[in-house]
């Protein structure tokens, strides 16, 4: 599904990430772990074309990317819930999942799309007429979600989706993820500061510390690995 294969990148001048390599397969939960400014969300920005990449290559389903549109990459099928959500506040919660449904098959399919997501999160068929910015912040990520779902992604990034909210609000959502993953083949790639949480849901892992991956083990392997103990855990 997703291959990505020593990519640079940065700002301006500032190299921000150096030779990054990681992979996420269908149906597979990866996690990208690291502590705050490590560089994982410049990461995802240049994998989805916010950031074009100074060098390397982003393959999905066999196609280059890394020098590709964030449209062209959208219309792939890669959709992101972004950290801090930036939902349209003053729109009722429906309107923003129709925002989410944006190519010709993912409106055709909205109603089925919408029903799943409601089945999902059961608070927000509540409050489907309700608008977004009076939500709670868990809920608002929820929307934040379900957005991307109507999107129809076959690959979904998620990046910190525990960001401020209560723990079992991120369950809830970790939980969607999973049951993506396995039950609907979509291929996940969670951003994540609490290891923990990510790693519990995951397969597969890569620690990011300053631009450069410096570990990659099954998530099993990286709750036992001193490094990730020490360095994240305090143990």
């Amino acid at each position: 599904m997703l291959k990505v294969n020593n990519l640079c990148a940065g700002y301006g001048k500032v190299q921000v990430l150096w030779n990054i390599s990681l992979e996420v397969k269908d149906g597979q939960v990866v996690a990208v772990l690291g502590s705050n400014g490590a560089g994982k969300t410049t990461t995802v920005r240049t994998i989805t074309g916010m950031v074009k990449a100074s060098s390397g290559s982003v393959i999905f389903n066999g196609e280059e990317l890394a020098d590709r549109s964030s449209r062209f990459i959208l219309d792939q099928g890669i959709i992101q819930v972004p950290e801090g959500r930036q939902l349209f506040t003053g729109m009722t919660v429906y309107e923003n999942l129709e925002m989410g449904a944006y190519s010709k098959e993912a409106k055709a399919k909205f109603a089925e799309t919408e029903e799943f997501v409601y089945e999902a999160f059961p608070k927000l068929k509540e409050r489907r007429k309700q608008i977004t910015g009076t939500l709670s912040g868990g809920e608002q990520q929820m929307v934040a979600v379900a957005r991307a779902l109507a999107g129809l992604p076959k690959l979904l990034i998620l990046d910190e989706p525990s960001l401020g909210l209560a723990p079992n609000i991120v369950d809830d959502i970790l939980e969607i993820a999973v049951h993506l993953a396995r039950e609907k083949n979509i291929g996940i790639l969670l951003v994540e500061q609490d290891i923990t949480k990510a790693l519990a849901v995951s397969d597969y892992g890569y620690v990011i510390e300053n631009g450069h991956v410096v570990l990659e083990q099954t998530a099993e392997e990286l709750e036992k690995n001193e490094h990730v103990k020490k360095a994240y855990l305090g143990i």
